[in-house]
């Protein structure tokens, strides 16, 4: 029996009981005032009447606050989980963002390097073209003959053609003339080293075109520079078609 107000005991177990009905609670408390004693049918009776004795230990005017006390003890840990889960979910996005972030910069700079590689290909392509157009030594240094040899004329090629470009320059030749500065096509008037046609095309680089292989030279060398980029890249255009 309670004296008083006095409290002889109260545990954890009871505010999980004062959570559960009041008409659980006051069945179990109506059950031991009764003088029962019958013992529980399996354990988790036994712990039910038991939490149910400890509840009733507590003063009527005292249950209310501890069915406060246990609510609020479930909502802070309702509340921790919550939190905890939060965190999680914050730390996983910021990982995930991280991931992102890093795939991206490795993209942007394997863009950038592709760019870089581009830039100097394309710069060191304009070298070559520019040294390809700079002929070592002009026509007009070369003093007039009243014939020349195929040697002499490859002398002269070799002298205004840049070194990189010689051989190039040297299988059109060739193939179109067989280095003949007077080569004539009886079919279609093609005329020179270069089988230019019409042959009046040699005049743009002099008027001595007809007597001065130099001329001719200089003529194919800018013919195929401005066409093609370089002798080398003619002649790759020459092979694949048999003509330029």
């Amino acid at each position: 029996m309670l004296e008083g107000n006095r409290v002889s005991r109260i545990s954890v177990r009871g505010f999980a009981v004062a959570s559960a009905t009041a008409v659980t609670t006051v069945g179990a408390v109506v059950g031991v005032a009764s003088g029962s004693t019958g013992q529980p049918s399996n354990e988790a009776e036994a712990a039910t009447a038991s939490d149910a004795t400890l509840l009733a230990d507590v003063p009527v005017g005292q249950q209310a606050q501890v069915q406060t006390s246990s609510l609020q003890q479930q909502a802070q840990t309702q509340a921790i989980a919550a939190d905890t889960a939060a965190q999680k979910t914050a730390e996983e996005s910021a990982r995930k963002k991280a991931a992102e972030d890093a795939i991206a910069k490795q993209q942007d700079a394997q863009a950038a390097k592709e760019k870089a590689e581009q830039e100097a290909k394309e710069r060191e392509e304009a070298k070559k073209q520019a040294a390809s157009r700079s002929a070592t030594r002009d026509a007009s240094s070369f003093a007039p003959q009243s014939s020349y040899s195929v040697a002499q004329i490859q002398s002269m090629a070799r002298s205004m053609v840049p070194s990189g470009q010689f051989q190039c320059f040297s299988n059109i030749v060739d193939h179109e003339s067989s280095w003949n500065y007077k080569a004539v096509n009886a079919s279609s008037g093609a005329y020179g080293l270069f089988q230019a046609l019409p042959a009046g095309k040699y005049a743009s680089a002099g008027a001595d075109w007809q007597t001065n292989p130099a001329t001719q030279i200089k003529w194919g060398l800018n013919y195929m520079n401005s066409r093609y980029g370089s002798p080398c890249e003619a002649w790759s255009f020459w092979q694949a078609n048999h003509w330029y």
